[in-house]
């Protein structure tokens, strides 16, 4: 059993960690809204496909939707946005890194709103530390800014800041799912909330982007499908499988393998070029959600 949670934690990291270079990709061709609404879509279909196949039922009252509707809004329509949008103006591996902080929004969140989820001494160093891996990676563009180049880097500022604001996004549909959304059966949850993540967003795209017209080239097609099929869909399989096998905590692993791998790809096809200082930030942002769990790890034990 062990050897198979490692092997789907590999998995979940390898369908995770490409999204930000298939967002990256897409992106410059299909506006931002769409190309979420397009990976919304195809996720909602595929998994209540899977849902049926099962023999399982989507929930019939309007309590249980209104939850679905908070969880999409906020776990998939505005932070699949928002990092939509902030990667026409930042690096994907900067996305990547800056996706690896909601451990540490999810850590000041539950504080206020869980009983049980104080923020202890080692937790708020491992924010601090985190905190401190964020301003390396905001460093050089603020610089840049202070010393009048503002053309080049008010727009990465602007991506960096919509993938932190994605970040607070999840860490807000974590804590909230600890709270309201426990013992649902297995595949119920997440079509549900993809079902109204996708309604949530597809008539906006519709209104706003008017994408009647469009005609993206294969490369951003096929990425906009990836991230549908492999990024969303097939990933939340994976990883509801490993939260009845293995436990949240385990999952939290996959925390550390996301960013090298958003970086990776992210020089070797894009020629993204992070620098010392989104290096070194990287580091410090692992070593405090390092440090989070930890705390977690020894809590669950």
């Amino acid at each position: 059993m062990r050897n198979s949670n490692l092997f789907l934690l590999v998995l979940l990291a390898m369908l995770w960690g490409p999204s930000f270079l298939f967002i990256k990709i897409a992106v410059a061709e299909i506006p931002p809204l769409t190309l979420v609404a397009i990976r919304l879509s195809l996720a909602a279909v595929f998994l209540y496909a899977i849902l049926k196949i099962a023999g399982r039922s989507l929930p019939r009252g309007w309590d249980e939707w209104k939850k679905f509707v908070f969880m999409g809004f906020f776990a998939n329509s505005l932070p699949f946005v928002l990092f939509s949008f902030g990667e026409q103006f930042a690096d994907s591996g900067a996305a990547s890194v800056l996706n690896g902080t909601t451990p540490l929004f999810t850590v000041i969140l539950a504080h206020s709103l869980i009983e049980d989820e104080r923020l202890t001494a080692n937790r708020f160093a491992g924010v601090l530390i985190g905190f401190l891996g964020i301003l390396l990676i905001f460093f050089p563009d603020l610089l840049r800014l202070i010393n009048g180049q503002a053309l080049d880097s008010t727009g990465a500022v602007v991506g960096l800041l919509a993938f932190i604001a994605a970040s607070v996004c999840y860490g807000i549909a974590i804590v909230y799912g600890r709270m309201r959304l426990r013992g649902l059966p297995p595949l119920v949850g997440p079509a549900a909330q993809l079902i109204c993540a996708a309604v949530i967003v597809l008539p906006v795209s519709l209104l706003v982007d008017r994408p009647f017209d469009l005609a993206p080239s294969a490369p951003a097609a096929l990425s906009a499908t990836a991230l549908g099929i492999f990024g969303t869909a097939f990933a939340y399989l994976v990883y509801y499988r490993l939260v009845d096998q293995a436990g949240a905590t385990f999952i939290s692993l996959v925390t550390y393998l996301l960013p090298p791998i958003g970086v990776i790809l992210g020089v070797l096809i894009l020629d993204e070029e992070p620098g010392i200082y989104a290096l070194a930030g990287m580091a410090a942002i692992i070593g405090g959600v390092m440090l989070v769990n930890r705390v977690e790890r020894r809590r669950a034990a």
